[in-house]
């Protein structure tokens, strides 16, 4: 016994019955910090005085001084006043000793001290926790705030981040030693609860002060290990105050940086009733911070992607989509989570008084995204221009969706975006004031919603037809319905439903509750369906664009029918110069406008077919159309000095401000447009 107690390494302990020290050895001292000799006749929670949990541990020790049955390895907690308070962890083996009668004598207890053991426990778990919290978003703010909520309390009472406000905004921190004028934001602050340390307020952004460990940890990228004390000279008295108040003794500055760069700093405290910082957990700081600083660069480089994309976005849709008589728009448009995507919306003026409404959507999110958006909707503008009908405009679209799909799957493997494979959906609407019709295609893409003026509401029966940048599918199909007076037209992409979408007759539940009240005006419906998709994660960009028509005024409307004989440019002459007389034209637009139907007129019953028609429409321009049966297309020339004959386009021409050519199932209308001031008189 005596070479066993004086030779073992370990803490040897004899208890009797009642959980007295009989017998001690040396090395047990370690995990009291006093003498030995004062312990015998102490009871166990005496001779360690300290423990966190001493209920628990005498409720072990009785257990196997009743039960016999051993307790290996218990671990228990305890700090110990003579090494200023730090804590001491250790590790109890307790079996019971009795004789050979079976008589109980009392207990045998090994004590080995494993606090370093544990405090590398704890560093590692609270490396693993960083690692799987830190990281999570791509948003450089909550990353942070990720940060100090995986190191509070376990590592730190109280943890701050403050980050170059320049990379909060996906730029590029500054390289080299920073200055004392850049910008450093309070990104994160955390305290375990009850605990008030003096801290700027998150978001407060701050000029660098190159006398504080903060500034040096970011200048030289080594962190700093830095005694706390209310007399500490870099602190201002506010602060010296309050570290007096928290009783804050150690702190860890912790630079973030990545390839030699500073991107911001980790601050961290212990107050009273923890322990010191030492230079291990300095060294756990520094794996923190350098997981944080690349997942920061990460974000970073999302949020300056996503600012890219978005910006190249907007910047390709329509601000303010134009204005026109007979439609009055409203839109709304939410980029995805994903950043910027493909999603755009358009409202576009055509001859006639009419109006082509689009909404349409690219696969994917990102700069490419974007790009491809813009590429589409400028095709779709060139190709209104030539007053295709929808089906027809869908066809030609999806010839240069199918030549950008070829140019993507032509890319290098190793490129990113040939991995994306092309895809795009698109409604294409036509509205026409003056017969009250709607027509429209679509391609792989939700159907238009139609809010009738008693409040119902309705999905016209119409083919999906195939997505764009597709080889192969059946032809697109247009549909055409009547528009009553006041009607509500709602183009929208897929994000803007709930997941599933629910549905009532066909009609999306939220578009049918929200959009069914004509009395009210379109932007106050559009505020309505904003609100439902808040805080909700989109898949894609939610488009929205709502249209209601009104018929065209009768009174700025003239139609005559002509009798396909040479007498009828005369005739149509004489209609025009009165029609405008009474619309209180000026002489010069009401000659340039007779002349303009006369050159119509007679190549119409030079190369067209019977019947033949003029009308005259007043809205934001001066049109003059000419419709006969023949599909035969007018073609500008450029006539020489001899000829006779070829000037009539070339005049048409240069006296409109444009002109055109549409095709209907019944033939063909050339129009010309004259332009107009904001009075309705010529400009």
């Amino acid at each position: 016994m005596d070479a066993l107690f004086t030779q073992s390494p370990v803490g040897l302990h004899i208890l009797d019955t009642e959980l007295r020290v009989v017998r001690v050895n040396a090395a047990a001292r370690g995990m009291r910090g006093v003498a030995v000799e004062g312990l015998v006749g102490l009871h166990f929670a005496e001779a360690y005085a300290g423990l966190s949990a001493p209920d628990e541990v005498e409720a072990v020790l009785r257990g196997v001084l009743e039960s016999g049955m051993p307790v290996r390895e218990h671990l228990f907690r305890r700090r110990v006043a003579a090494e200023q308070g730090r804590e001491k962890c250790g590790s109890a083996s307790v079996f019971r000793l009795q004789d050979r009668q079976g008589t109980v004598l009392g207990l045998a207890v090994t004590v080995v001290d494993i606090t370093e053991q544990e405090q590398a426990r704890a560093r590692l778990r609270a490396l693993n926790v960083v690692r799987e919290r830190v990281g999570q978003t791509l948003d450089v703010i909550a990353t942070c705030q990720e940060l100090v909520e995986a190191l509070v309390p376990g590592f730190a009472d109280a943890a701050m981040v403050d980050i170059v406000d320049a990379v909060v905004h996906g730029e590029e921190s500054p390289t080299g030693p920073l200055a004392e004028d850049v910008a450093l934001r309070r990104a994160a602050f955390r305290t375990r609860d009850g605990l008030q340390v003096p801290s700027y307020p998150v978001a407060d952004v701050r000029s660098l002060n190159l006398l504080r460990p903060y500034a040096q940890a970011m200048s030289d990228l080594r962190p700093r290990l830095v005694p706390l004390s209310p007399d500490s000279p870099w602190l201002d008295a506010p602060r010296a105050r309050g570290v007096r108040a928290a009783g804050a003794h150690t702190l860890i500055v912790a630079p973030l940086a990545l390839r030699g760069t500073a991107l911001g700093v980790l601050s961290l405290i212990r107050t009273d009733g923890s322990d010191p910082y030492d230079e291990d957990d300095v060294g756990l700081a520094v794996d923190v911070a350098s997981h944080t600083a690349l997942c920061i660069d990460n974000a970073r480089r999302f949020t300056r992607e996503y600012t890219i994309a978005s910006t190249l976005q907007r910047h390709q849709l329509p601000r303010y989509p134009a204005s026109h008589s007979t439609v009055e728009t409203a839109h709304l448009h939410v980029p995805g989570a994903g950043g910027g995507g493909g999603g755009w919306f358009d409202s576009i003026p055509l001859s006639g008084a009419r109006t082509a409404l689009v909404v349409g959507e690219v696969a994917g999110s990102g700069i490419q995204a974007a790009t491809t958006m813009g590429q589409l909707r400028t095709v779709i503008r060139c190709l209104a221009a030539l007053d295709l009908q929808p089906d027809e405009l869908l066809a030609r679209l999806n010839d240069t969706a199918v030549f950008l799909a070829a140019e993507r799957a032509a890319l290098p493997p190793g490129d990113a975006l040939h991995r994306q494979p092309f895809s795009a959906s698109c409604v294409y609407t036509v509205y026409d004031p003056v017969t009250r019709t709607c027509t429209f295609a679509r391609a792989g893409h939700t159907p238009p919603v139609i809010i009738l003026p008693d409040s119902s509401t309705e999905v016209p029966d119409s083919n999906a037809g195939p997505v764009l940048g597709g080889a192969e599918g059946p032809p697109f199909a247009a549909t055409t319905t009547d528009l009553p007076h006041g009607s509500t037209l709602a183009l929208y992409t897929s994000a803007i439903l709930p997941t599933p979408p629910a549905e009532s007759d066909g009609v999306p539940a939220l578009l049918r509750d929200v959009l069914a009240q004509p009395g009210r005006p379109l932007k106050d419906l559009r505020d309505d369906i904003l609100r439902t998709l808040r805080n909700k994660e989109r898949p894609g960009d939610a488009v929205l664009l709502l249209a209601r028509t009104w018929p065209f005024p009768a009174h700025s409307l003239a139609t005559w029918l002509l009798d396909h004989d040479p007498t009828a440019a005369a005739t149509a002459r004489g209609h025009t110069r009165r029609t405008l007389a009474a619309w209180n034209m000026d002489e010069d637009t009401a000659y340039a406008a007779e002349l303009i139907v006369s050159e119509l007129v007679t190549n119409a019953i030079r190369y067209g077919a019977p019947p033949m028609q003029l009308r005259l429409i007043k809205d934001r321009t001066l049109t003059c159309e000419v419709h006969d049966d023949s599909a035969t297309s007018p073609r500008l020339r450029h006539a020489r000095t001899v000829d006779e004959g070829g000037r009539g386009l070339f005049i048409v021409a240069q006296l409109a401000q444009r002109w055109g050519t549409r095709y209907t199932a019944e033939g063909k209308t050339v129009w010309s447009e004259q332009a107009l001031n904001h009075s309705g008189l010529p400009s």
